[in-house]
């Protein structure tokens, strides 16, 4: 009788290791309230859309919001945020002016972080597209720190330039930002639009990052197909 009971004792192991091990779905998740369907532009896609690659380190989702229910969808970016599990980046979306505006974004660190130590920050960014004032990294002591099991946060602000606005040249890239930046509002329909994260690093991998949506019904995530 003692050993007929090694069967059940395994197949509750097996199935706890399964609930561990279980992933985010990918490119797409849903609650009862929204769904999310998220996909990565690649190199050659952002050079197409606005003729940079927006200084090499801004990652572009293409985002598409549906809302399940009657009840409106109000789209805020505080609402998102990318995260990069192999160095525990944690990235909220950018407005197209902190990417390519005649404002300067300075981004300190505030030293949150979940679980692990506290690593060195990287410099502030400042600039970032040569010549048209998105951000670019300053000299620091390194990027995202920490691993899978620590993530890490900026404080980000934005300072207005020298530049006034009689000054300012026409900025063809601000402008395709502005375009097709999914819109901060209230939706009932599907929406589609991009939104623009910077993550640190030299080779960023799609199967690394992880898109969080902190909805009325809870917060969501997927991943994204490698």
């Amino acid at each position: 009788m003692r050993f007929r009971k090694w069967p059940l004792a395994l197949a509750a192991v097996s199935t706890l290791l399964a609930s561990a091990d279980k992933k985010l779905p990918i490119e797409k998740t849903s609650n009862e309230f929204v769904e999310i369907a998220g996909t990565l532009l690649d190199k050659d896609e952002v050079v197409k859309d606005f003729g940079s690659d927006l200084g090499g380190n801004i990652v572009v989702v293409r985002v598409t919001v549906r809302p399940l229910s009657d009840k409106p969808v109000k789209i805020d970016y505080d609402d998102f945020f990318l995260l990069d599990c192999d160095n525990g980046q944690r990235s909220a979306p950018y407005e197209a002016s902190q990417i390519a505006g005649s404002s300067v974004l300075v981004v300190t660190p505030t030293g949150a972080r979940r679980g692990g130590m506290l690593g060195d920050p990287g410099g502030p960014i400042w600039g970032g597209i040569p010549g048209m004032g998105g951000p670019r990294r300053m000299p620091g002591n390194g990027g995202g720190v920490g691993n899978t099991a620590g993530e890490t946060e900026n404080d980000a602000k934005v300072e207005s330039g020298s530049n006034s606005n009689s000054d300012a040249k026409p900025n063809p890239v601000l402008d395709s930002l502005k375009a097709k930046i999914l819109p901060q509002k209230e939706v009932t329909d599907p929406i589609t639009g991009l939104l623009y994260f910077q993550i640190e690093g030299k080779k960023i991998k799609p199967k690394n990052l992880e898109l969080h949506y902190k909805s009325p019904s809870g917060r969501i995530a997927m991943r994204f197909r490698p």
